[in-house]
């Protein structure tokens, strides 16, 4: 992809780029925390978006994509909340109008964009490309932009330009992701962890269904978290223990278990992985699952099958839904050396036979942030 994506460059604006790539994430636990202030444990994966980058002499930026038609053209002084173009170019617009708004002096460039993240698949595509543009364009133009700014530039695209009120997780995995290592992240304080994953391995499984709720709900989910929060007299409900959500009326109640709870997963979570007890760690996933189905409600028909479908994986200890729900994929935890040929075709063929759609099969590790290559 990489020697390609730099002759679709060549080819169109008639000159060598620098490239640099964004990774994807994976979650292992700490789902729907994150815009509650809590706690999540997300990983850097192989797939990723990669930018290829040249400055211009002229005043004009083009991003470009190997994959789309639609070519934004633009000069950095009609950057800006007024004119937000469709589809895919929201995210490259609101990230170049969010890096000029912070005070950091652009000028021309040319970008493209190629990615290798399955598209719905609820891998963070967007986040990654975000990451990707700000990181080619802080290094082209020698920019103070540390890591944490990139995930906050990131993570307004989402809320300002894109209309998502997601957290801040997505981006922070991208740009600060360690081979081996899960990002142990407190979405209030921005501190983090990296957190050794010793001999574990994953399996990200793509139901290849997304449901049309998906943002909407997101949106729903978030409201209904700030509303028991207030309800409480709480900032967030990273503040709020278990004993007091009894006062609360359903679904808020609900809602509130599911994050309190999942807070308490992650740490527990990292605690077995510092002592290598991946058992425990694959319970704790399978015990997320099961709240983000019940209590949570944003789990549907096809991730329930695949997460039972996996977890009747002797080799799997555990199995959850991963990302905003309502479709996209499933993450395995799997320990040492495992013959993934024969797990990965019964997940195909009994996924395949009980809905008539063939799942896609992602084995992966923990890889490098962002960066150029």
């Amino acid at each position: 992809m990489i020697e390609s994506l730099k002759q679709s460059f060549l080819d169109r604006f008639g000159r060598s780029p620098r490239i640099f790539r964004a990774p994807a994430r994976a979650n292992l636990i700490g789902e729907h925390t994150d815009y509650n202030e809590g706690f999540v444990l997300p990983f850097a994966i192989e797939k990723a978006v990669y930018v290829a980058a040249s400055p211009r002499d002229d005043y004009r930026i083009t991003v470009a994509s190997v994959d789309f038609p639609q070519m934004l053209d633009i000069s950095p002084k009609d950057l800006g909340p007024t004119a937000v173009p469709d589809g895919w170019m929201r995210y490259p617009y609101g990230v170049l109008s969010l890096i000029s708004r912070a005070g950091h002096k652009i000028g021309g460039m040319d970008l493209m964009v190629a990615s290798d993240i399955p598209a719905g698949a609820g891998l963070s595509s967007s986040a990654a490309l975000e990451v990707g543009i700000v990181t080619a364009v802080t290094d082209l133009f020698g920019l103070n932009i540390v890591e944490v700014e990139i995930a906050k530039i990131g993570q307004s695209t989402e809320n300002e330009f894109a209309g998502v009120d997601s957290g801040i997780m997505d981006q922070m995995a991208s740009i600060l992701g360690k081979a081996g290592h899960a990002l142990y992240l407190d979405c209030r304080s921005l501190e983090w962890q990296q957190i050794p994953l010793g001999d574990a391995s994953f399996l990200i499984c793509d139901t290849r269904t997304k449901h049309a709720l998906v943002e909407s709900e997101y949106n729903t989910r978030r409201r209904e978290c700030e509303a028991a929060a207030a309800r409480l007299g709480k900032r967030s409900l990273r503040d709020v223990s278990l004993d007091e959500i009894a006062i609360l009326p359903a679904p808020l109640a609900k809602r509130a278990r599911h994050v309190i709870s999942e807070n308490l997963r992650v740490h527990s979570t990292v605690e077995a992985l510092r002592t290598g007890d991946l058992t425990t760690v694959g319970e704790l996933i399978n015990a997320s699952h099961a709240s983000l189905r019940d209590d949570f409600e944003v789990s549907c028909r096809e991730l329930d099958l695949m997460s039972e479908i996996c977890r009747s994986a002797p080799e799997i200890l555990g199995s959850r839904m991963m990302g905003g729900g309502f479709g996209g994929c499933t993450i395995s935890i799997l320990q040492g050396d495992v013959n993934l040929g024969p797990i990965c075709s019964r997940i195909v063929a009994e996924y395949t036979g009980a809905t008539g759609v063939e799942p896609a099969i992602y084995p992966c590790t923990a890889t490098q942030g962002a960066s150029e290559i």
